[in-house]
C-alpha cells in the first residue's frame, strides 16, 4: 500500500470506500406487457395490472478509492446532485407509463425501474463508480441491481 505524506502524517492510499445514499419517489404505474392479452396480463400481475402507485425507496451506492488528501472518494453532495438529475427530476410524481419514455415499451416492474436508474445514474458518474441500485416497492419488498 502507498502512502501519501501530508503536514508531516502519513496517509494510506489505495483504500476503496462505499457511500450510499437515499432518496424516495413517488410514482404510478400499471403492469402490462404489450405482448401479452389482457387476460394474460390480468392473470400474471393479479390486483398490479391496475392502474396504482407506489413510495418508492431508492439506494444508491458507489465506490471509490479514498483520496488520502481529501479523506473521501467522493462529495455526498455531489452524488445527491446526480441522483436529482437521473432519479428525482425523471421520475418524482410521474406515471412511470406515461410520462418516462422508457417505459413505453417495457413493463414497469421494480426490476425494470431499478436497471432504468442504474443506466441514466451510468450516464453522469465517472466509469465503475456506481456499484448497486436498490429500489424498496414497499417495507418487505426490493430489487438489488449491480448491472449487467
Amino acid at each position: 500500500m502507498q502512502t501519501v505524506a501530508r503536514e508531516g502524517k502519513l496517509s494510506p492510499a489505495g483504500r476503496v470506500a462505499f457511500l450510499s445514499r437515499t432518496e424516495t419517489i413517488a410514482a404510478a404505474h400499471r403492469l402490462n406487457s404489450k405482448s401479452l392479452s389482457d387476460a394474460e396480463n390480468k392473470k400474471l400481475f393479479g390486483k398490479c395490472n391496475q392502474s396504482h402507485g407506489h413510495n418508492y425507496t431508492v439506494t444508491v451506492t458507489v465506490r471509490g478509492e479514498i483520496n488520502p488528501i481529501s479523506g473521501m472518494f467522493m462529495n455526498i453532495y455531489t452524488l445527491q446532485e446526480h441522483m436529482q438529475e437521473a432519479i428525482m427530476k425523471p421520475l418524482d410524481h410521474k406515471n412511470l407509463d406515461q410520462d418516462v419514455a422508457y417505459f413505453a415499451d417495457v413493463v414497469s416492474t421494480t426490476e425494470n425501474l431499478a436497471v432504468y436508474i442504474w443506466e441514466s445514474l451510468q450516464k453522469c458518474l465517472p466509469a465503475g463508480r456506481l456499484y448497486k441500485v436498490k429500489v424498496y416497492e414497499s417495507d418487505k419488498n426490493f430489487i438489488v441491481y449491480k448491472g449487467g
